[in-house]
């Protein structure tokens, strides 16, 4: 994703509201980590370090990003430019395309960090790093400030304070920007597409993989860059298994198919669930834990509202779970208490959102700094994903119910009024 040079361009305008929240007398350092090994000779594919991308809208590995709060300036450590090895692995913008093409104020070959980094630290009060991210970033901020502390006749003993940059950045990336909300949009859009034809392709004797075939295709069809996680497509029993990804059981004539799968697209990730009867008719039992799981998604929807508490929603799920599980036969004795006692986990195992953005599970805090929910606000992007599973190994419940694993799964935006559902057009309607 190339910088807009100008003043009014995305990451400039992120710049400058990070170096508002870090103020004059400090610095901050980001690192990008290397490529990671596939064998003994080839590498992964690189995905570019979320929050390093997120403020200077450069993706290739092995960089640094230094921000000079009293300058404003940002400075790039990069891989120079090297015929040979772009022949080899790709294009490298080098230090002069981190200028001309990603907006940095001055950028320089990766080699000259630690020759640097003392003397562009020295002048700060404070230094803004995630320590235990990037062993050798690491090593050379420690050696930088021993070396400070060492040097009692200097009239510039470096930082005196060091705080966890991400206290800076999670909370700017938890409130989405329009060209944000536009992109993760599209990412939905792909996502509910690959549901629909993933639906219509699952048919009793096929395998699972065949159904995560389908999904792929349309991911990488429509310009996403893959999938945001490992897909899951979960048939029968599999169902019950949260992160079930290994796609392989045949699919059986009466199972409910639990398909849950989402593409990245530009940076940013969908992340959607549907479960659906292979046969297209749910049987007595699944229609009812169905209708249970929908209606706790729609009461919990109803809760993504500024100003409202982020555990909210998921008090709003549970006590239509819990009630719906005591309509089964699930669960026995009255909702309050249970809801008291947490005797419902068994059947729920997971709570019912969490951010997203750039990454699926997406930074950013759930909690106030007193230890209660935080409120929402518009912009902010989270899940809504109640679900019930009743795993075959369960005692004490009707037979009729082992086995049978039900999530459904939107991705909504905080506004001021209603919540915008993104997720929209993968159907879920029993």
């Amino acid at each position: 994703m190339k910088e807009s040079v100008s003043p009014e361009g995305l990451f400039a305008r992120r710049r400058a509201r990070f170096f508002a929240e870090i103020g004059d007398d400090a610095v901050a350092l980001l690192f990008a980590p290397p490529e990671r090994s596939f064998g003994h000779d080839t590498t992964y594919r690189y995905r570019p370090e979320p929050d390093f991308t997120y403020l200077t809208g450069f993706a290739e590995p092995d960089s640094v990003a230094l921000f000079d709060g009293k300058k404003r300036k940002l400075i790039l450590f990069v891989r120079p430019k090297d015929r040979e090895r772009e022949t080899w692995e790709g294009r490298r913008a080098g230090p002069k395309g981190a200028v001309t093409l990603f907006g940095a104020d001055r950028a320089y070959p990766l080699a000259e960090l630690e020759k640097r980094l003392g003397e562009a630290i020295r002048p700060a009060g404070t230094l803004y790093h995630g320590f235990g991210l990037h062993t050798e970033g690491d090593r050379m901020l420690i050696a930088a400030l021993s070396l400070f502390r060492r040097e009692a006749r200097h009239a510039l003993r470096g930082p005196v304070r060091i705080v966890d940059v991400s206290s800076v950045l999670h909370e700017m990336r938890l409130r989405k920007e329009p060209e944000e909300l536009e992109i993760l949009s599209r990412s939905c859009e792909i996502a509910a597409r690959a549901h629909r034809e993933a639906r219509a392709a699952a048919r009793a004797g096929r395998f699972e993989y065949e159904v995560e075939a389908v999904l792929m295709r349309r991911f990488l069809s429509e310009g996403a860059s893959g999938p945001s996680y490992h897909p899951i497509v979960a048939s029968g029993e599999n169902a019950t298994i949260l992160h079930y990804v290994e796609n392989s059981r045949r699919i059986g004539p009466k199972d409910l198919v639990l398909v849950d799968a989402g593409c990245e697209y530009q940076g940013y990730a969908s992340d959607i669930t549907r479960t659906f009867p292979v046969s297209g008719e749910l049987t007595k039992p699944q229609k009812r834990l169905y209708g249970v799981v929908l209606a706790a998604l729609k009461a919990a929807t109803a809760k993504v509202r500024a100003g409202l508490p982020f555990d909210g929603v998921d008090r709003a799920a549970k006590e239509v779970l819990v009630d719906g599980l005591i309509d089964a036969g699930l669960l026995k004795g009255k909702t309050n208490t249970l809801l008291a006692n947490k005797r419902y986990e068994r059947f729920t195992l997971h709570r019912t959102s969490h951010w997203l953005g750039l990454d699926v599970h997406d930074r950013g805090r759930y909690a106030a700094p007193d230890g209660s929910s935080r409120a929402l606000e518009a912009g902010m992007v989270l899940t809504v994903e109640p679900g019930l599973y009743i795993r075959p190994d369960e005692k004490n419940v009707p037979r009729e119910y082992l086995g049978i694993g039900i999530r459904i799964e939107d991705d909504v935006v905080v506004t001021e009024g209603d919540p915008r559902v993104l997720t929209e057009a993968a159907p879920k309607e029993a």
